[in-house]
């Protein structure tokens, strides 16, 4: 291999110590990540005209059973290791294995059985997240960096990520380079690159709510199909392509899909997107009004 110009070099250390207690730099990372898309979902919904509380519920059952999903999704896939470790490898959500894609599906099946008992607007909410949702994956990758996981092939240019875990190594099937593709770091820029386009999207143009969200998903399904040719972490494909290269398909034609139903002009959804008690209290204001004396 050619003689470096560079490198990225690995952290020197993915947990410290606070007295008797270990803390775990990926878990301190997806408790900011989660925190952000919370906030940040929070705040577009009620700027949207949507009703606080409604996204409050919604975002937070979303992280709950989202969470769930995206372990399953990662436990699902690596059987074996409970074979090895017993069952505590489950929970060891510390060590990382988060899969987005079952993040998305069952925080989504959240979402939607939230706002529907709320009367709240999905579309609304879809635009709402369409922020919080990258801002926090450009967080999250930042775990996988100090984790020295889900890395790419090896690599000689200048930024290549050098991974001194040599377990990590060999569990990739290469035990003998010591510089790889930072595929977290490309993800993580991308995603950067998401939050300031739909910013600038928003500013803009005049979309029905939920094309914003759909520009998220054909985005993030790019890159994530591109980086999944390079990561080492999986070694089930199907035609070259990794089961999460093929979700990341499904993901983007999803988006054209979507962005495509979404067509047309803007209309007044804001007004639709409250939900919660007083929007039942004020049908009940209108029926009471209309009713003959």
């Amino acid at each position: 291999m050619a003689a470096l110009l560079a490198s990225i070099p690995s952290p020197s250390f993915n947990t410290f110590d606070i007295g008797p207690l270990t803390l775990h730099v990926y878990g301190i990372l997806m408790g900011l990540a989660v925190a952000t898309a919370y906030i940040l979902t929070v705040t577009r919904y009620e700027r949207f005209g949507g009703d606080r509380s409604v996204a409050e519920r919604a975002a937070f059952w979303a992280v709950v059973i989202g969470f769930v999903g995206a372990r399953l999704g990662y436990v699902a896939t690596h059987t074996h290791r409970i074979a090895e470790e017993g069952w505590l490898f489950v929970v060891k959500i510390w060590e990382g294995g988060n899969v987005l894609f079952g993040g998305l599906v069952f925080g989504t099946a959240a979402v939607l059985w939230v706002l529907r008992r709320s009367r709240g607007s999905f579309p609304t909410f879809l635009d709402a997240i369409a922020i919080g949702l990258p801002a926090a994956q450009a967080i999250g990758r930042w775990g996988n960096y100090f984790n020295q996981e889900l890395f790419g092939t090896p690599t000689d240019l200048p930024w290549g990520l050098e991974i001194t875990n040599q377990s990590q190594r060999i569990a990739a099937g290469y035990p003998d380079a010591t510089t790889f593709h930072p595929t977290f770091l490309y993800e993580m820029l991308w995603n950067v690159g998401i939050v300031a386009l739909i910013l600038w999207l928003e500013k803009r143009v005049s979309w029905r709510r939920g094309r914003l969200f759909s520009i998220y998903m054909m985005l993030y399904g790019v890159i994530r199909f591109l980086t999944e040719l390079i990561r080492t972490d999986t070694t089930f494909r199907i035609l070259g392509v990794s089961r999460n290269g093929w979700l990341a398909v499904a993901l983007f034609l999803g988006g054209v899909a979507l962005f495509w139903w979404l067509r047309g002009p803007r209309e007044d959804e804001e007004a639709g997107a409250g939900g919660g008690e007083g929007a039942d209290a004020d049908d009940d204001a209108e029926r009471r009004e209309a009713a003959p004396e």
